[in-house]
């Protein structure tokens, strides 16, 4: 299994959300896919750098039918120099008959490494075949602050931590399992995969495969991927 297969990636709509790694995973995947599209429902960074071209349009059907260059990214607008706007839920919704993988951004997490949805996200679109919430491996043992973590009361309000508590493997599995967390509103024929990203040391897989078993513990879902989407091979397990 690679990782493209790991994250049921090869078809359909990918959304991600959570943090710590949704746009390097998307990077990721969008380099190992035939033609895959590239867009969002929230505010993107500029993300030239990592397809082929990007097209700023309202009818992004047009563009993608319309392609010669792979990987493309489609947005209705650059709202400044540093980034995109995203599409409307319903307009991403409107592309999933489209035959090639559409990777979406549907949350933001202003950089930060762990985050619970507020109650205005995700954007996820109707149209996911699959939902990826995302955490870094390098928030556990870390205190629960504004510097790493994004929206800590959401996250209070799941784990029961305190502000300054120390985030432990159970706490990231809260989250990244509950129905307000990692899970919100994903549609019901969509499959949720959890990925733990930025697993790059022995230690910090065996602090994500307690994360992954606790996942398991709580929620329904098929497999808990980790990674190091910054590595060549990104793929560390699949639990």
């Amino acid at each position: 299994m690679d990782i493209v297969d790991a994250l049921d990636a090869r078809h359909g709509t990918i959304c991600f959300v959570g943090a710590g790694g949704k746009k390097t995973t998307m990077a990721t995947l969008a380099a190992r896919l035939e033609h895959a599209v590239v867009t969002a429902t929230v505010r993107i960074p500029i993300f030239d750098g990592w397809v082929e071209d990007v097209v700023v349009t309202e009818t992004p059907r047009t563009a993608i039918d319309e392609a010669s260059a792979w990987p493309l990214g489609v947005v209705p607008a650059q709202e400044r120099p540093d980034r995109y706007r995203g599409y409307d839920p319903g307009t991403v919704a409107d592309l999933a008959d489209i035959d090639h993988p559409i990777l979406v951004k549907a949350d933001g997490a202003r950089m930060r490494e762990f985050k619970a949805p507020s109650d205005r996200e995700p954007q996820l679109p109707t149209s996911a075949s699959t939902v990826v919430p995302i955490a870094s491996a390098h928030v556990i043992g870390e205190p629960l602050t504004d510097d790493i973590v994004h929206r800590v009361d959401e996250v209070t309000a799941i784990t029961g931590l305190a502000r300054g508590d120390e985030i432990r493997p159970q706490d990231v599995a809260a989250v990244l399992a509950h129905e307000q967390g990692g899970l919100k509103d994903v549609p019901a024929n969509a499959t949720a995969v959890p990925l733990l990203n930025m697993v790059d040391d022995a230690g910090l897989e065996a602090s994500a495969r307690a994360v992954a078993e606790a996942i398991h513990d709580q929620a329904d879902v098929p497999r808990v991927v980790l990674a190091e989407m910054r590595s060549d091979d990104p793929l560390v397990a699949v639990v």
